[in-house]
């Protein structure tokens, strides 16, 4: 569909997440689409940025990121929002699953601990753990705006296990098989996950587009 040696014929992913490129680079080229993450496009960061994710629910997130981008790069352009939804809290921390723990001041593993550590003092007492991690993934261009909605249930461990992931995987154990994503391969998560769930609709529709 696309060539990733040629930037004007490939489709951006619009995240500075190095796990979720990690991700959806592997999706996407199995799906013989070529991509290009921000930095190879050359798109500096901006405090505007941070007032994407203001919506009110994961789709709204997902498409504004979408159509920011797109708008900014002219290229085709996916993104996504995504978050942990626990029953215990009320569906906490939602879209609010990157920023939960308020330290705009931490990035990267830091910030995964700030607010992994937030989820297990909030939970201390919690016998009910169920958890559920949510995507939604959007793709933009001049013509067509789509939306996808992948969904994984769970709970969330007591103590983190595995290395592998990002923000709470090591702490979310898939109900389907009886490990946290952080114990996973990217090919085993890939097979569960909320991500992969919510772009493969999503890689589905962008097919009939052609």
């Amino acid at each position: 569909m696309r060539s990733e040696s040629d930037p004007a014929r490939s489709v951006l992913l619009a995240t500075r997440s190095d796990g979720k490129i990690r991700e959806l680079r592997a999706l996407f080229e199995s799906a013989g689409i070529g991509v290009i993450d921000l930095n190879a496009a050359a798109i500096p960061e901006t405090p505007e940025e941070d007032a994407l994710e203001s919506g009110a629910t994961f789709e709204d997130n997902a498409l504004a990121k979408a159509l920011h981008f797109h708008g900014v790069s002219g290229l085709p352009t996916v993104a996504d929002d995504s978050g942990i939804v626990v029953a215990a809290l009320g569906g906490a921390p939602g879209v609010l699953s990157k920023r939960w723990s308020a330290r705009p001041d931490l990035s990267g593993r830091a910030l995964d601990d700030a607010n992994n550590s937030l989820l297990l003092q909030r939970l201390e007492h919690s016998a009910d753990r169920r958890a559920r991690y949510v995507c939604a993934a959007a793709f933009c261009d001049a013509e067509w705006q789509l939306v996808e909605r992948g969904e994984v249930l769970g709970g969330i461990t007591r103590a983190p296990r595995g290395r592998n992931g990002f923000g709470y995987d090591p702490y979310f154990e898939s109900a389907e098989l009886g490990r946290t994503f952080g114990e996973m391969s990217m090919d085993e998560k890939a097979s569960v996950s909320h991500r992969a769930r919510a772009f493969s609709k999503l890689l589905r529709r962008m097919a009939s587009l052609r």
